[in-house]
């Protein structure tokens, strides 16, 4: 079955919530408890990041599909897609630096027309490799291969899944998803991923479908063990829960439901100080496809930039920078906290 994707693009549709000044004018407006107030009330502001573990690529906005609730507002109607001016410099960095870590992200990354090299490359560098893998990708007709060529290089898929059943999965990403990302699954589980013995990682990651916050990761994650191995012979790793960002088509959503303000305010009222020392901003440097530089991928999509870009930095550079913050990083702090 042929995946059926859902709207088009807020870019596509001209849509004022294709301006991230908009969207974060909309946060702002709903006037509730700065982010900026919480952390200082739970005495860890200003927060500063550590050294970078993590750099995180954003390779493009084009998708093979079209998610109800995706903050990159991503979809085949995109046409960004990092040039391989960009692309040599996250190279520069990645060879004059000790990250140890490349995470690949788009969009699907796999659409970029570079990208085995990247990660051939990375791997090469001795570094580990993260594919943030929509699943679906891989039943493409020139993308059949992309399991064999993912194991071959040990690279770390995590797929992204609404859910285990059917029904809410197809009605957050389109008709056929479900379907197609099981088949996928069970050829990922086929080379030996989600099995402990083999050392290659399949990691899934799941957020809610609604204005609802996850469930409890550790409970969700045996239930998920349970009943996809039962019904499907699927096995995995880890089960990651997310916190739908008020951004992009979820902030959408939000509105068109009637859903902003109880949402944020159910963000706001869930902060949780513990979640503060983990948060992945922390660790994590960020690329657009063009080059310029963030604390993480959400403030990428608001374009919460830092000053600097991939082109004049250094790792060195950016440690202890002091991060860029607001309304929609209550997402990332609320209840246990966003993998």
């Amino acid at each position: 079955m042929a995946v059926k994707t859902l709207l088009p693009t807020l870019h596509k549709r001209v849509h004022p919530l294709a301006s991230p000044v908009y969207q974060q004018g909309l946060l702002a407006d709903l006037a509730l408890r700065p982010f900026t107030e919480a952390v200082a009330g739970a005495a860890q502001g200003p927060l500063r990041a550590g050294h970078i573990e993590v750099l995180q690529i954003n390779v493009g906005k084009r998708c093979n599909q079209t998610c109800r609730h995706c903050h990159v507002d991503a979809g085949p109607d995109r046409p960004e897609v990092m040039p391989r001016e960009v692309l040599e410099a996250c190279f520069r960095l990645l060879e004059q630096s000790a990250i140890p870590t490349l995470d690949i992200t788009g969009g699907a990354p796999e659409l970029h027309p570079h990208f085995r090299e990247m990660v051939a490359r990375a791997c090469a560098l001795g570094r580990h490799v993260i594919d943030r893998c929509n699943l679906t990708v891989t039943q493409l007709p020139n993308y059949a291969d992309l399991p064999e060529f993912l194991a071959t290089h040990r690279v770390e898929v995590i797929a992204s899944l609404p859910a285990c059943t059917p029904s809410r999965t197809d009605a957050q990403r389109g008709e056929g998803v479900f379907e197609q990302s099981i088949l996928a699954l069970r050829h990922f589980n086929t080379l030996g991923y989600g099995q402990e013995e083999t050392g290659l990682v399949l990691n899934l990651v799941t957020n809610p479908v609604g204005a609802l916050l996850p469930g409890n990761q550790a409970s969700l994650e045996r239930e998920w063990k349970r009943e996809l191995q039962r019904r499907y012979g699927v096995v995995f790793n880890r089960l990651y829960t997310l916190t739908n960002m008020p951004i992009g088509r979820f902030l959408e959503f939000l509105i068109a439901s009637d859903n902003l303000e109880g949402y944020m305010t159910r963000l706001v009222n869930a902060f949780n100080p513990a979640t503060v020392v983990g948060l992945m901003c922390r660790s994590t440097l960020s690329v657009g496809w063009d080059g310029q530089l963030y604390n993480c991928d959400f403030n990428q999509m608001l374009e919460l930039a830092l000053p600097q870009t991939i082109f004049d930095v250094s790792a060195q550079d950016l440690d202890r920078r002091l991060l860029r913050v607001d309304q929609h990083c209550f997402g990332c702090t609320a209840g246990a906290g966003s993998t």
